[in-house]
């Protein structure tokens, strides 16, 4: 019995260029998790002794991106951020992305807080982010696009080392990492 094997060896271009790979930085909130939060803390509220018979009461807006807290006073305001705060933790909404309004009067002895959700990376915090890659000694580019910045490099391992820096380093918003390739 004779077998005949055929072995083909490929061996790749010398001097091809190395691909590039890149991420995203970006800072988004997941808006059905907020929901969610949103109806376990109301129905905490409701059930809750100290609440009993007060106008305290939480709304998401999703179009104008906030969330619109009301209360009799400051006092049960202050207990209703509380509760709204241990919801999105438990769901993993970060609080940094959290942008709390002044307290202000609303009609019939009650007081209303908005609360900004932050979407996308703000120019000032990219342009910061930016010149925080540049410090690393990496080689890696930054690249504001849009609300997001772009960080590309040749080697893998010189972004996931931009990755550890940059969760590391407190730019003082809610931010994750995408589109890894």
């Amino acid at each position: 019995m004779l077998i005949i094997v055929n072995v083909n060896l490929y061996i790749g271009r010398q001097g091809s260029m190395p691909k590039s790979c890149s991420f995203d930085i970006v800072s988004e909130v997941n808006m059905a998790e907020v929901q969610n939060a949103v109806n376990q803390a109301m129905m905490e509220i409701r059930q809750r002794y100290d609440f009993k018979g007060s106008k305290s009461e939480i709304k998401l807006e999703e179009k104008e991106n906030q969330l619109v807290l009301v209360s009799e006073d400051e006092y049960k305001l202050k207990s209703v951020i509380d509760v709204l705060q241990s919801k999105l933790v438990r769901r993993e909404v970060s609080l940094r992305a959290l942008e709390y309004g002044k307290v202000e009067q609303a009609g019939g002895n009650t007081v209303r807080q908005i609360i900004k959700l932050q979407k996308g990376i703000p120019q000032d915090k990219g342009k910061e982010i930016v010149k925080f890659l540049k410090t690393l000694g990496v080689k890696v580019q930054g690249q504001i696009m849009d609300d997001q910045v772009r960080v590309s490099g040749k080697s893998r391992d010189d972004l996931q080392a931009v990755i550890s820096a940059v969760k590391e380093k407190d730019f003082d918003i809610a931010m994750s990492f995408t589109n890894y390739r």
